[in-house]
């Protein structure tokens, strides 16, 4: 046989994505445990399927409310497949490795640095070291800032669950919530005046939709922002320019709507929430069903934009949108190369944005017609949910519940995409081949 035609053993990009359809699998069975209901009945599968790849895919699209449905136990099971979707399958397996004692391999190096998007393999483990004490010290500087408010609540005890719940879940960008405590699927809107958890949720979902690679340059350079590296610049600036333009637009859509009766300063703390969330958490302070139409459509765009890369977050990130963006506008401007702050972007990262955000749409475009051909939804609600389970965000106008179970199936899909990452979907149906590239002669076509 042919070396170009030589079976090999699973890509990467196989393995990342049946590591995290183990974790889902385990985590819906765990949930179909009665212990895990408040009921005490086992959960149906699809339900319990669904929640898990909620959970594992950090989106937050929920079809039982968590507080209502599950036990502590079903909240626990939950919480890790939040913390690990968050982290990644990859990185979560390397820990244990060494945790055991084992050595990690240039094999699982490889797949370390893929999943992290870290530059160099020199020093991927203690990366991944790194990654991991400052993860649980911010979550624990969220879980404390929390419980300063929830403790009053609900007592100690149930004070610093919901402290650490919702810290996690909020650094995770998965926007599982406790609060139907008060009222099903109600989220945050509760306490959609309250500074503390707002702002301590806000600087959570935004902190942990930086990405790996930005942490570092933070540290290690703090206000030398010259030495940071091209990709925590556009990041950082993406970061800042979003929130801020995303906070005025929300002012504006929904000033004599959501936001009347607010006061200035809580009108500005719901936009701001508004803004930040789509990126891509899944929590809010108000409800999204009432929102505006250009409320709405601003929504779906900041959640189709998303994090940033090597993130918790989902999304095409903004790194894609930048790079879609300089390349349309160096073709404009008809300037020999791609260039974002002087510095010159590589074909190699303007094929793989152009993939991101073709397959991305194509995704979108597809789900919207087969859950429309399936059953009559409103549209603006439709395009929100599918918008959401893609960008793993988890914001809803209720819709999730109305879906059929062919509809909640294409949702998982979505999900399941959106969190592995879009390219990895698509390459893991690939069998792992070489194939023989041949050079075709060239020919023009009429495009535009």
């Amino acid at each position: 046989m042919p070396a170009s035609r030589k079976k090999r053993g699973m890509s990467h990009a196989q393995i990342m994505a049946v590591g995290f359809i183990i974790v889902i699998m385990s985590g819906a069975l765990l949930l179909m445990l009665p212990v895990a209901s408040k009921s005490g009945q086992v959960t149906h599968f699809m339900d319990a399927l669904f929640t898990a790849v909620s959970a594992g895919c950090v989106t937050g699209l929920v079809v039982e409310d968590t507080f209502t449905h599950w036990t502590m136990f079903g909240q626990i099971v939950i919480l890790c497949m939040i913390q690990v979707g968050g982290l990644g399958v990859i990185t979560i397996s390397a820990l244990v490795y060494r945790i055991f004692g084992q050595r990690i391999g240039l094999n699982m190096r490889n797949m370390i640095q893929e999943s992290t998007y870290a530059f160099q393999l020199g020093g991927i483990v203690k990366s991944l070291q790194r990654i991991f004490k400052r993860t649980f010290i911010i979550e624990g500087i969220g879980a404390a800032l929390l419980s300063i408010r929830f403790i009053p609540m609900f007592g100690v005890g149930r004070g610093i669950w919901y402290g650490v719940f919702h810290s996690i879940s909020a650094f995770c960008n998965a926007g599982f919530d406790l609060m139907g405590r008060f009222e099903q699927y109600s989220s945050l809107t509760r306490v959609y005046d309250d500074p503390l958890i707002n702002f301590t949720i806000m600087g959570l979902i935004l902190v942990g939709g930086l990405g790996f690679v930005v942490w570092d340059d933070i540290v290690n350079n703090r206000f030398r922002i010259k030495r940071y590296s091209l990709h925590s610049k556009v990041v950082l600036i993406m970061t800042v320019v979003l929130t801020a333009i995303g906070t005025i637009l929300f002012l504006i859509f929904e000033r004599d709507n959501l936001f009347a009766g607010m006061s200035p300063g809580q009108s500005f703390m719901s936009a701001m929430f508004a803004a930040v969330t789509p990126r891509t958490a899944g929590f809010n302070t108000t409800d999204l069903g009432g929102m505006t139409q250009a409320g709405k459509l601003l929504t779906c765009l900041l959640m189709f934009i998303g994090g940033n890369s090597g993130s918790t977050a989902g999304g095409i990130k903004t790194t894609t949108v930048i790079v879609m963006g300089a390349y349309i506008l160096s073709n404009l401007t008809r300037s020999p190369g791609v260039h974002i702050l002087k510095r010159r972007i590589g074909d190699e990262n303007i094929k793989m944005a152009s993939m991101v955000f073709g397959l991305n749409i194509t995704l979108i475009i597809s789900a919207l017609l087969i859950i429309s051909a399936c059953q009559a939804l409103p549209m603006d609600d439709l395009l929100l949910e599918v918008f959401s389970a893609m960008g793993t965000v988890g914001l809803s106008a209720g819709l999730t519940r109305a879906l059929l179970p062919v509809s909640r199936i294409v949702l998982m899909l979505l999900m399941f995409a959106g969190r592995v990452g879009t390219v990895t979907f698509a390459v893991s149906f690939r069998g792992n081949r070489r194939q023989a590239y041949i050079n075709y002669p060239e020919e023009k076509i009429n495009v535009g």
